[in-house]
């Protein structure tokens, strides 16, 4: 091998650990960081953080000693399954990369809090019961909290029978048995994962449905992070900042393209952004951060929490090649607002990166970015997540990742301009669901119709091509799509931004939903404060509500109603979960402030609450004691002081 050759596409390797010795063996990187773990101890918003780092070369060899570790004094074998319960930090992404080296079948997922109520450990129940998992890796502490909540568990519940029977395996251990070990890696007897076997599960975020298990070869996965990396055009001199969870998807997909590149990798946690959002902005100042990706909420976040006046270290955006935009539908009134901010502190225009992905095809599937230009056209107030470009012509979208347009009905292609479900097809395509044999063939086998077709992951995104470059725009999801009684569909995001906008002051922004029941268009959205009782101010936001929607979209709204924060459901990288936020609004189980409809006869029984006439007489006096009810001639209006759960901190989520 010529190791004076610096290209990171040369030799491309099968499966991404085999790039690590690759670079861990070249002088120039033998001691360059690979990834750094940045603390944020300090509440004063001030630069100290302190931070810790892993060289390539120290990597390569924790990753050799970890792997011989597992399979040789653990009970574990190649092919096994392991559930990764680590907090993140630079033990995790070792764990993550030497699970693949031992050829396991790793799952990593965010260690729930067994303290927390029973709904904050519901996904733990589904992973260990879906993915089966010979053992567990963890924190010593989180063991032992574990072995706790098991012997004062009252009840056998599914989840102590779970945690009993699984194999605990503890971080210190491992590491201090890869301490010992001081092993040597040899490319002629490797065994760690082959591109056509299973190295991870990872699950999708729950938008539309209940999060399912997708199956990733480690061939799917080298073939996204390359095509990712040249898309992006990442380079062993680029520096990319992450606070995003280290478990799957994007979060995920980083460890492995600054691998696959040969870059640096600045982390911190997620806890440390959503407490002090500037430390984002920070750490690009301070590393001259040339890659960042973050969901399409941190922007407004940021602005409203991070700004430059929020700290007295300063800002200097530079170096930023490449904004990652990672969460549809994106905005471009959001994005304007965010450059016009920060463009004094030198962020660019042509930094902004719109991309699309999704778990079906590993995670990257396109971006709108080009670093040649930074003319980007907008549709319907939304930014490009791809540019399709001309057949033959370079710089585009990879010619193995093939993205069509489709009519959901047909299964036929559309003309540009024409808004359909997106296809996806790439070697990047994941292998199915776990347990799930009907859905795989419905999602992973998608073809075109009247004509012989290779199989398309239909992604349950629609999406409309425009202009001449045929820019991709993301317009939503296929089973979120509102259809109105004119017979015309909207996307719900349009509706509850127009309602969000209508009382910026008292709705909580990103945390509304919009849904349709009963042939009835419901809007439900968080009040920033949940202690606003007063029946006039309420009032008003409703209305308000009903006015901005039908001024902007000429949609009208059926029933408004307020709720206290975190009680819309959402994803662990913020979306709304709609289908969640129906269910328990139907069931009862939203802490409702206000209830008030328009020109809709209805009571509490639509939505699926105890009709006032129901129950025996003390359930009755309590409700009225609870509620207040205020009709006006073609309104009613109810006022709850209910207890029902909200949605868990932010923290818990990520």
């Amino acid at each position: 091998m010529n190791y004076e050759n610096y290209d990171p596409s040369f030799p491309d390797q099968p499966v991404v650990d085999l790039y690590l010795p690759l670079w861990a063996n070249l002088p120039a990187f033998r001691y360059k960081p690979a990834f750094i773990w940045v603390e944020d101890d300090s509440p004063d918003p001030k630069c100290d953080q302190s931070s810790t780092s892993l060289t390539y070369s120290q990597l390569n060899e924790s990753v050799q000693n970890i792997s011989h570790h597992l399979l040789n004094t653990q009970p574990l074998q190649r092919r096994d399954t392991v559930v990764i319960l680590c907090s993140p930090g630079l033990e995790l992404v070792e764990i993550i990369f030497a699970s693949q080296r031992a050829g396991l079948l790793a799952v990593p997922i965010s260690p729930p809090d067994l303290s927390s109520p029973k709904q904050n450990y519901h996904h733990l129940v589904r992973v260990l019961t879906q993915t089966k998992p010979k053992a567990a890796i963890a924190h010593p502490s989180y063991i032992i909290a574990v072995r706790k909540f098991v012997s004062s568990s009252s009840s056998d519940t599914k989840l102590v029978h779970l945690l009993e029977n699984l194999h605990w395996i503890s971080t210190d251990d491992i590491k201090t048995g890869a301490r010992n070990s001081n092993l040597q890696f040899s490319p002629s007897s490797y065994e760690g994962c082959k591109a056509d076997e299973l190295y991870l599960i990872q699950y999708t975020s729950g938008t539309t449905g209940i999060p399912k298990p997708v199956l990733v070869t480690a061939g799917s996965a080298v073939h996204n992070v390359r095509t990712a990396r040249k898309s992006y055009d990442l380079h062993p001199n680029s520096v990319i900042v992450s606070w995003l969870p280290q478990y799957h998807d994007c979060g995920l997909m980083f460890l492995l393209l600054t691998i696959v590149s040969g870059a640096t990798c600045v982390l911190t946690s997620p806890a440390a952004f959503v407490k002090r959002p500037r430390i984002w902005l920070e750490l690009i100042t301070n590393f001259s951060a040339t890659c960042t990706p973050v969901p399409s909420f941190t922007l407004p976040l940021v602005v409203k929490r991070g700004g430059v006046k929020k700290g007295t270290s300063p800002i200097n955006l530079r170096s930023m090649r490449n904004l990652i935009l990672i969460n549809e539908p994106i905005y471009k009134d959001t994005v304007d607002q965010f450059v016009d901010m920060f463009g004094p502190n030198g962020l660019s225009p042509s930094a902004i990166s719109p991309s699309y992905g999704l778990a079906e095809n590993c995670t990257f599937v396109s971006t709108a970015w080009r670093y040649s230009s930074s003319n980007v056209p907008s549709h319907n107030k939304l930014l490009p997540s791809a540019r399709l470009g001309y057949s033959g012509e370079e710089d585009v979208v990879q010619e193995d990742m093939d993205i069509v347009v489709v009519n959901e009905e047909t299964s036929e292609a559309v003309e540009d301009g024409i808004e359909g479900e997106i296809w996806v097809s790439s070697p990047s395509n994941a292998s199915g669901y776990l347990g799930h044999p009907s859905l795989t063939r419905e999602v992973y086998n998608g073809r075109l119709r009247s004509k012989v077709s290779k199989c398309y992951v239909r992604t349950g995104d629609r999406g409309v091509v425009k202009g001449e470059e045929r820019f991709l725009f993301v317009t939503g999801r296929c089973l979120d799509v509102i259809k109105l009684q004119d017979e015309r569909e909207i996307h719900p995001h349009y509706i509850e931004t127009a309602a969000q906008n209508s009382s910026p002051g008292f709705i909580r922004a990103g945390c509304l939903a919009a849904l349709k029941i009963e042939n009835t268009v419901v809007v439900v959205a968080e009040m920033q404060r949940s202690d606003q009782n007063d029946v006039r101010v309420l009032r008003r936001i409703c209305e308000g509500v009903r006015e901005g929607v039908v001024k902007e979209e000429g949609v009208e709204v059926g029933v408004v109603v307020l709720v206290k924060s975190g009680s819309v459901p959402k994803t662990t990288s913020g979306k709304i979960q709609r289908w969640a936020a129906k269910d328990r609004l139907v069931g009862g189980k939203m802490s409702v402030l206000m209830e008030m409809g328009f020109g809709v006869h209805y009571t509490f029984s639509t939505f699926g609450r105890r009709s006032l006439d129901e129950g025996n007489i003390k359930e009755k006096s309590e409700e009225r004691n609870r509620r207040q009810k205020v009709e006006e001639r073609d309104q009613e209006i109810f006022l709850s002081f209910s207890s029902a759960p909200t949605r868990p901190p932010l923290l818990s989520l990520l």
